[in-house]
Parts: C-alpha cells; structure tokens; sequence
C-alpha cells in the first residue's frame, strides 16, 4: 500500500493548471499536523495498516521546514517503507544532500518544459535554472532513480514533449506525462481541452520508437511504460518513459493508495468528496489502536472509480495542491 502524506498546502510557484497567480487561502499554522504527529500518523500506516511505500506531497513539501527530520523519523520505522518526496524541485540544490542522509531514497518532480519562456509562461516565475540545479543536485546526491513528472497544456507546451524526453534520456532522469486532471483551485479544467495520453504517445512516435515495455504489470501503479527503442538509461538499462491517463485511461481498480492531508484528514482518491478526520481525535487522545480503526474505515468505504465519466462527477473543493499528489 502507499501513502501519500501532504506536509503543507503552501507552494513557490503558482502553475497555471493549479491555481490563481495571486494564490490561495493557505490552512492556519494550528491546523496544521506537526511534525510529530506527521510521523505518528505515518508510523501507524506502516507498522498496523501495511504501507511500504511513503511519498511525501504537498503543495511545496521542501517548504516545510522540519521535512528532513520527518524522513529521518520515518526511515527508522520497522519495517522500513521505501520513502520518496513529490517537489517542483526549487529548494533540492540546498536540500538534496541532506533528504539523501536522513534516508530518503528517491525523488520526483514536477517539470513541464525545458524551455525557459515556457516554464514562466507555466509557472508565472522565472525559476527554470534552479529547477535544473536540484535535479542535478539529486542525481549526485544518489536519489536515483530521478523522476520527472510532466503536465502538457494544449497551446502551451504540448508541442514539446519530443523536446522534453529527448532531454531527460540525455540527462538520465526518467520521464512520465500526466493527463491534466480537474485539481485545479480555479476550476477551469475542460476534457476538450486536455492533451491525452493518445495524443501524447503520437507526438513522442514522430520521433521515437516506441515498444511496449516485454512483461510489464501495470498492477496498482498509475504510469504504462514503455521502452525508447536504441537508448539507454542511466543505469545502462533500456530507456523508458511512461505516461500517467488518469483520466481516459484510468486505474481506479487496481489503486492501493490512501492520502493524508496537511490538516490531517484522510482522503481515499483524489477525486473524493468527504474525508475522515483524524487530527481531532489525535490531539483528544486516541491511542494507536482508535486511529488505525478510523482509517481502516475510511478506506473500506473507497469507491471503485473517481467517476470522472459519469453524468454528476464533481470536482473536489480541495485542489490538488491542498490535497497532495
């Protein structure tokens, strides 16, 4: 099972598929988990729920400021869950070194162009070269693999995605595209105008060959992946690259995730429209016991779709940078 642990709604950049230039309503410090309770919480996922796998979100989780000691807490557990941190990358040149030898294991983040007009057209900030200096500083300090994440926006950046992964395999970080979901704060997503994974797999194949990666199980993880004919990865493995359809291709079935919010509420899917609270019976003094029953319940009641096809879908409040990816 994986967790997906939020550490705070705040981020550094405002993306354009994501919210408004001027930003959001960000939670009260006092409703924020602290760091103990993060750990506590996220102890309790992995010695009585069965997650091995922690990835810690946010919003901007490198803008929390007890992070490293938070994956050090974690790391310690036993059994030990692989960990890995979701970022746009801003603050991994200082930080990277340090996640490596708390015991982090690996990182992705989020970057949809390479392009330094675009990525501020993107993002409404000029931060590209920072961007570039933590992935280089992630992949010397062993956080390996380096995963990009990569929303295309039609008008904006679609027409790059050759550009995009011709650069990753160069660099050796591994690429995967994501169908824009309807997480925005604004609102505004239209399927119309979303970039598919159709669409994207047929603009990669005038430049690439493209083989369906031999014996792979997709299983409960959300990319398809497939080989980058006549390149190698930095491991000296075949190249890959994958792409995440969320939304026309999507994997609800088969999806073993459960979310914990910076406010501490659980949360099921990303498209979910109730949540449990577990931060008010934490701080009123339930035992590990009470809080593992809680959670239990909130995802024995998990649907088996987020229903984006059907006729009376509705779009979370939460965006996804309050909800973490």
């Amino acid at each position: 099972m994986d967790l997906r642990v939020s550490l705070t709604d705040r981020c550094n950049l405002r993306c354009s598929y994501c919210m408004p230039e001027e930003g959001l309503s960000w939670l009260a410090k006092e409703d924020l988990l602290t760091d103990a309770e993060v750990v506590r919480l996220v102890g309790i996922a992995v010695t009585r729920l069965g997650v091995t796998e922690v990835r810690f979100t946010g919003g901007e989780p490198l803008l929390r400021p007890g992070l490293v000691g938070i994956v050090a807490a974690c790391a310690e557990l036993d059994p030990r869950p692989e960990l890995s941190v979701t970022t746009n990358g801003l603050g991994l040149a200082r930080t990277a070194g340090a996640l490596r030898e708390a015991g982090l294991d690996r990182v992705n983040v989020s970057l949809d162009t390479v392009d330094r007009a675009t990525f501020h057209t993107l993002t409404r900030r000029d931060r590209l070269p920072d961007v570039l200096a933590g992935l280089a500083a992630a992949r010397s300090a062993g956080l390996r693999p380096v995963k990009i994440n990569a929303v295309l926006i039609r008008g904006v950046n679609h027409q790059q995605a050759p550009d995009l992964l011709e650069w990753c395999l160069r660099q050796g970080y591994e690429l995967r595209f994501i169908e824009q979901m309807p997480l925005d704060a604004q609102h505004g997503w239209d399927r119309e105008q979303m970039v598919t994974a159709e669409e994207i797999l047929t603009r990669l194949g005038e430049r690439f060959e493209l083989l369906p990666e031999p014996q792979a199980r997709r299983g409960a993880a959300p990319a398809e992946r497939w080989l980058v004919a006549g390149r190698t990865a930095a491991d000296g493995g075949p190249a890959r690259v994958g792409v995440i359809a969320s939304v026309t291709r999507p994997f609800c079935r088969a999806c073993d995730r459960t979310r914990l919010t910076a406010d501490g509420q659980i949360r099921d899917c990303l498209f979910a429209t109730t949540e449990t609270d577990l931060r008010t019976a934490l701080r009123s003094g339930a035992d590990d016991d009470t809080l593992a029953g809680l959670w239990r319940t909130a995802m024995w009641g998990k649907k088996a779709g987020g229903g984006i096809d059907a006729p009376d879908f509705a779009q979370p409040d939460r965006p996804m940078s309050a909800i973490g990816g």
